[in-house]
């Protein structure tokens, strides 16, 4: 991961750095020959008022004449240029520096130039003049001539272009040095800002490989990040959570099961090495074995229901017929098949249905499940000769079956938990031998696989269950 996001960052550092020198290296490009094309066409300019001037002063005296010198000296000194005047074989014979010292006067102009000069009536050119200026300069060059149109001589005016090309290379390696900083810069501030944008991702892989040994308390840090790192983050954590959740739900779901399978098992098991030590005697051993057999058949009921929760939870939707069913005939079936505990408890039933039939839709069987578990439990923690109330109506377009019994109330902390696996409250546990804390939870799954609703309420002795189902449309 440091891998990608370090190959990442210096990709774009390159292109960035690359794209910086592009850009330098052109502009110096550019404002070095804009710079020269300047100094040439004025220096150009410069050659022609020479020639102009030179031309005037021929008329009237020569070109030797000092008042001409110091003319040619001004304007000399305010474009910066070299300037001459030589014969027409090319010897210096009047020069703008109007010192004592000035070496100029006398010099030959090289042959090349001079022939340049000559065939074409101008010279404009990076050239060196030898002797009289061995650096390679810009040379503009016009002839002097008559009124008669003969040639009396020649002006030079001379630019050295060698600083315009060294100011233009020291800005060059200013911005080469600029790059350079700003690269230098650019990878320390990239690197710790690609290592904290890699920590959420290091810390997801590290999680990763924690959750595949098992251990799913590892949680990423995300500190106010509103982008997609933080976005993934956030929804890495609330995963790990539910991963965590799953876990431990899976721990004591095994911890229950063990739990519930050792009281039976140990109860055989005792029993049933009793009676063959001889430790039991025998007129008491059908008395053993008749609890042998209840043990049994708890187990069995545990592992019925324990089938029946692996079947609802597989997720293949094809197990729930749905079919259109009419309610009011089941929930009184399945109210007649407990006719017999409500005796033995002197219950009083307080049956509300409806005359006409109320069709819904779902899987009947399993609604049949549900019922039968809901009242199965409301006619065990009945108060004996308390009454029992049995509701269908509709409201707001849904059907709603309520099953109410009086009898100890749950307490309030513990509402939200009884639909949880192998989940028993205190007063329960010594009312419900027989029960694993099953039943209310395969009603909730059965209910849910439907996408219907329960809800539960326990007050002042009165319990009162109520889920949802879904009326058939015409």
């Amino acid at each position: 991961m440091r891998s990608y996001y370090f190959k990442n960052f210096i990709t774009m550092a390159a292109l960035v750095l690359l794209s910086f020198l592009i850009l330098s290296a052109s502009f110096v490009i550019v404002g070095r020959n804009y710079a020269l094309r300047e100094r040439k066409e004025t220096i150009e300019s410069n050659a022609f008022e020479l020639s102009r001037l030179a031309s005037a002063y021929a008329r009237d005296g020569t070109l030797e004449d000092w008042n001409f010198r110091i003319t040619l000296s001004t304007v000399a000194r305010s474009t910066g240029n070299l300037c001459f005047v030589t014969d027409t074989a090319g010897a210096v014979v009047t020069c703008s520096d109007i010192a004592l010292s000035c070496g100029h006067v006398g010099q030959q102009v090289p042959e090349g130039v001079l022939a340049g000069l000559r065939e074409r009536n101008y010279f404009s050119a990076i050239a060196s003049l030898g002797e009289l200026n061995p650096e390679r300069s810009y040379v503009a060059a016009l002839p002097v001539v008559s009124q008669t149109g003969d040639v009396l001589a020649y002006v030079f005016a001379v630019s050295n272009v060698s600083g315009v090309v060294e100011a233009w290379r020291s800005i060059l390696n200013i911005f080469l040095m600029m790059s350079l900083i700003i690269m230098a810069a650019a990878l320390i501030i990239g690197f710790f800002s690609a290592k904290l944008r890699a920590k959420p991702i290091n810390e997801m892989a590290d999680a990763a490989l924690k959750f595949a040994h098992g251990d799913f308390s590892a949680r990423v840090t995300v500190v106010d990040r509103d982008d997609e790192i933080g976005a993934l983050g956030d929804a890495f954590n609330q995963m790990a959570e539910s991963l965590q959740q799953s876990e431990q739900r899976r721990s004591d779901f095994i911890a229950n099961v063990a739990h519930e399978l050792k009281t039976p098992m140990t109860t055989i098991s005792g029993f049933a090495d009793g009676i063959l030590d001889g430790t039991i005697p025998p007129e008491k051993q059908n008395q053993y074995l008749e609890i042998i057999s209840s043990e049994t058949k708890r187990l069995n009921r545990l592992v019925r229901s324990m089938l029946e929760l692996s079947r609802m939870q597989s997720g293949n939707p094809t197990l729930l017929a749905a079919k259109s069913f009419d309610a009011v005939e089941l929930l009184a079936q399945t109210l007649i098949t407990f006719e017999s505990k409500i005796n033995d408890k002197h219950l009083d039933v307080d049956a509300q249905f409806p005359e006409d039939p109320m069709l819904v839709c779902g899987d009947r069987d399993a609604i049949n499940q549900v019922m039968y578990n809901l009242l199965e439990n409301a006619v065990k923690f009945s108060d004996p000769g308390s009454e029992l109330g049995v509701a269908l109506f509709k409201q707001g377009g849904k059907a709603y079956v309520s099953i109410k019994n009086h009898g100890p109330t749950i307490p309030e902390e513990e509402l939200p938990l009884i639909f949880d696996r192998f989940h028993k409250t205190d007063k329960s546990r010594s009312m419900d031998r027989d029960g694993y804390g099953l039943g209310l939870y395969i009603v909730k799954t059965i209910l849910g696989n439907h996408g219907e609703d329960i809800a539960v309420s326990s007050r002042d002795g009165v319990t009162e269950f109520v889920f949802s189902l879904t009326l058939k449309t015409k």
